[in-house]
């Protein structure tokens, strides 16, 4: 993989790509979670950087994509995405994104509806306002402070435990979560921050339709919010394919990558690949 960087007015992201010696190939685009980085998809990585052209970031404000003024939205986030893609020649990807990230390829999708290939949501939620009533809205607004007075030990066994359902799930939460150590304001900020902008991607209203094909994958032991809920009803409402991933916890990739990998496979051979 090979790391590059791009500027924008609030700081450096930092991103890297493996490309496929054939151009025609689809570009998978890995957009980690809150607070994780790109080590978040070391296993979706490894298995698929020989079938097709791989990208994967550090999110604005996450691990190397700092320093960083956390002074954007949503849709910035996607178009900073869409420059970067532009910029690197990566036309059509295929966007997996767990968590954050999936919220910010719903971004993505409503920005440029008709420039993605596929979408694969990992333990994510759908952003149409209709999901979410008020209370909850006020609620992510109030997480930066949550995160401050939480004790930094609290947040690393919480983080630990609460994300992942395996050893190498865990181990490599609590990896990326020392990136942060003796940082415990910048993780408050970042996290909070991330909230906060879901928060105003909700009250927006805007469609989020996705216009291509997409799948739904959540882990059987997701304790992250309301996320196995909302999966289910956005499967329920949407007819998005759903598949649950037995005994994984919130990071289902890093819990359970062989099935994560060949469902993903699936869905590329059957749905983007025709």
């Amino acid at each position: 993989m090979q790391e590059y960087i791009y500027e924008t007015n609030c700081g450096p992201i930092h991103y890297w790509i493996h490309r496929h010696s054939d151009p025609d190939r689809p570009v998978l685009v890995f957009l980690p979670g809150l607070t994780t980085d790109h080590r978040l998809f070391d296993k979706q990585v490894e298995f698929f950087k020989e079938q097709y052209t791989v990208f994967v970031w550090d999110a604005p404000g996450h691990a190397a994509s700092w320093p960083f003024h956390m002074e954007f939205g949503l849709a910035d986030k996607a178009v900073w995405l869409h420059d970067i893609l532009t910029k690197e020649e990566l036309t059509d990807p295929v966007i997996i994104g767990q968590s954050m990230g999936g919220y910010v390829g719903q971004a993505f999708a409503e920005c440029f509806p008709d420039m993605l290939r596929g979408y694969v949501s990992i333990d994510s939620a759908p952003l149409q306002r209709k999901f979410v009533c008020a209370p909850v809205h006020w609620t992510l607004d109030q997480m930066e402070q949550v995160f401050r007075f939480c004790p930094w030990s609290s947040l690393v066994r919480q983080g630990t435990y609460g994300l992942s359902e395996t050893p190498y799930g865990r181990k490599l939460v609590k990896d990326m979560m020392q990136v942060y150590d003796g940082q415990h304001s910048r993780y408050a900020a970042v996290a909070g921050h991330g909230f906060h902008i879901v928060a105003e991607a909700y009250r927006a209203d805007r469609s989020y339709d996705l216009r291509c094909p997409a799948l739904l994958l959540c882990g059987s032991k997701d304790r992250a919010g309301f996320t196995t809920g909302y999966n289910r009803v956005w499967h329920c409402q949407s007819g998005i394919p759903i598949e649950w991933i037995p005994n994984a916890g919130h990071n289902a990739n890093t819990d359970a990558p062989e099935l994560v990998n060949k469902l993903i496979g699936d869905f590329l051979a059957a749905q983007v690949l025709q």
